[in-house]
């Protein structure tokens, strides 16, 4: 819900937080021209006045309420606030190639180019920097928009002032989005606990910090105890604020390791989807017809070219609906990789059925035929690959755990290939036929199935759904040659633990060992981390040869 307020309330907010601001500044009285009433006035100010004016106009441009006031000072901020030589207009120019387009600093409207040695620029000094961006953040905690006051207010955490302390409580006062309170609530009680004179209101500052799970307020209350201990003779309140930080202490790093283990567990997920989605493609044609195919790595690859080549496409003809470009990338994908699957299958991998040691140097020759070709057309280095819109972003939970828009919608994506897999599987023709080929090829071939058929719509879709794989892939990695080689290894470990051939094995599979690497990596690393994974599935296969979910059939159990 926004924060919505009367115009009383909002005037006497503008005003207290101006000369609140101001006093921050200058800590006095301001000259006439850091007086003026709009922001109009405020512009010749901004780009040629000395720095102290420019300090104090800022201030009071900090709490007013014209909401322009923010694209000026960002603006001046970015060192794009300029002044024309003919006729001492200020503008902000934004460049446009050689030249700056010039717009309108109170309307934004656009006004013409102009080349830089036409123009002035609005010099500020490190000083002016600061109370720039102290002006910006009290502008903004007061934005219409949840998601700007709470960036703001998170923003004036990191740059505490012992006079916007009432403009924190007056922001507080009127907020009513949960999230936006708890951002206020932190700054505030870091504020008051940082300069205020009073121990009661600091100890009740510590008790409000407490509640706040967080490394950057674990790390202020630590500074708080470390600075405390130093002192020859503290005094008894001061030890007893020691004594309350010291408890907050305990109590935030209880909760960040609960945290941190819900961030292992998700951050787990999210590789284990990668990872489905990389071999339960294989799982298909290794459990089929028992190749191990070397080359699905590069299907993999395949995939996040044809994403790349699909984006190009939106770029050129059609930039506007780049948002749906990872959409029809999908099928793209689906059908380039899964019609070079078919190919090779029908090409080469069929006269090798029953040779699994030339089935293996086969399919990593062609592996090595793919990616030569793949530089060859595109070249060795990495290619852009974007994420739309509604990937790009991501989300905080809580304890600074923050999970990213596009791992979402991969974990979503990899659990629907899998449904629909287990509908092909199940609920369709091709499924039952394929079902019937992995459990008894011979009789399966008695009963009138066309074995041969089904192994290279078998292979082409395994292939077909790796290069889904590259697709998701491409927005979460580098699009390069060799980008299939990084989960081929991964894919055939994934594979084996849950079960030659098994999906539910493979979905099992890939989230276990995406959970038990991202448990590893902060104890013993990404490398050695995945060692002690391989380690482990090696002791698991001697005690379970096939898997955590072995297929039943006569020609399985064979």
């Amino acid at each position: 819900m926004k924060c919505r307020s009367s115009p009383t309330v909002a005037a006497s907010r503008a005003w207290l937080a101006a000369g609140l601001v101001l006093l921050t500044v200058v800590g006095g009285l301001a000259p006439a021209s850091a007086r003026a009433q709009t922001l109009a006035e405020f512009l010749p100010v901004l780009a040629g006045g000395s720095y102290s004016e420019k300090a104090e106009a800022i201030a009071v441009l900090g709490g007013s309420s014209d909401s322009r006031s923010a694209a000026v000072l960002q603006a001046l901020l970015d060192g794009n606030l300029y002044t024309r030589k003919d006729d001492g207009e200020v503008v902000v120019g934004e460049p446009l190639g050689e030249v700056l387009m010039l717009r309108n600093p109170l309307t934004l409207a656009e006004i013409g180019t102009a080349v830089k040695k036409d123009l002035n620029r609005a010099r500020v000094n490190n000083r002016v920097r600061g109370v720039i961006r102290t002006a910006l953040g009290t502008l903004q905690l007061f934005n219409e928009d949840a998601a700007v006051r709470r960036q703001s207010a998170n923003a004036l955490f990191r740059s505490r002032s012992a006079d916007l302390m009432p403009v924190l409580e007056l922001a507080l006062a009127q907020e009513e989005d949960k999230r936006v309170r708890r951002a206020i609530t932190r700054t505030l009680a870091a504020s008051r606990l940082e300069f205020s004179g009073d121990p009661d209101v600091r100890i009740a500052a510590v008790h409000d910090l407490e509640t706040m799970v967080s490394r950057d307020v674990r790390a202020l209350l630590a500074g708080l105890v470390a600075t405390i201990d130093i002192e020859e003779a503290p005094a008894p309140e001061t030890l007893a604020l020691r004594a309350a930080a010291a408890a907050a202490i305990v109590e935030i790093e209880q909760r960040l390791t609960a945290w941190a283990a819900l961030g292992s567990v998700l951050q787990g997920l999210s590789l284990g989807s990668v990872l489905l989605l990389a071999a339960i493609g294989l799982a298909i044609t290794f459990g089929v017809m028992g190749v191990i195919n070397l080359a699905h790595g590069e299907m993999v690859m395949l995939g996040a070219y044809a994403t790349f080549m699909v984006q190009e496409l939106f770029r050129t003809f059609a930039p506007g609906w780049f948002d749906w470009s990872v959409l029809v990338a999908i099928p793209a994908a689906f059908l380039l990789a899964g019609a070079v699957g078919v190919a090779i299958e029908r090409g080469i991998i069929r006269f090798l059925y029953g040779r699994p040691l030339e089935t293996l140097l086969a399919t990593w020759g062609i592996s090595l035929v793919l990616r030569q070709a793949v530089r060859t057309i595109f070249g060795p280095t990495n290619r852009e690959v974007g994420n739309p819109s509604w990937m790009s972003g991501a989300m905080d939970i809580g304890g600074d755990v923050v999970l990213t828009y596009n791992r979402i919608w991969i974990i979503v994506f990899s659990l629907m290939v899998f449904a629909l897999l287990i509908f092909i599987q199940r609920r369709t023709r091709f499924g039952l036929q394929m079902r019937a080929v992995t459990q008894n090829r011979a009789m399966a071939r008695s009963m009138g199935i066309r074995s041969a058929r089904v192994d290279a719509l078998t292979f082409g879709l395994g292939s077909g759904i790796a290069g889904m794989a590259g697709v998701a892939l491409s927005q979460i990695d580098n699009v390069s040659p060799n980008l299939g080689q990084g989960y081929i290894v991964d894919s055939f470990m994934v594979v084996v633990f849950g079960g030659v051939g098994n999906l539910w094995g493979t979905l099992v599979g890939g989230f276990t060992l995406g959970i038990l690497n991202k448990f590893l990596e902060p104890y013993a690393g990404a490398v050695l981390g995945k060692i002690f994974v391989l380690i482990g599935i090696i002791l698991f296969i001697q005690w379970r040869p096939r898997g955590l979910f072995a297929l039943r059939g006569r020609a399985v159990e064979s």
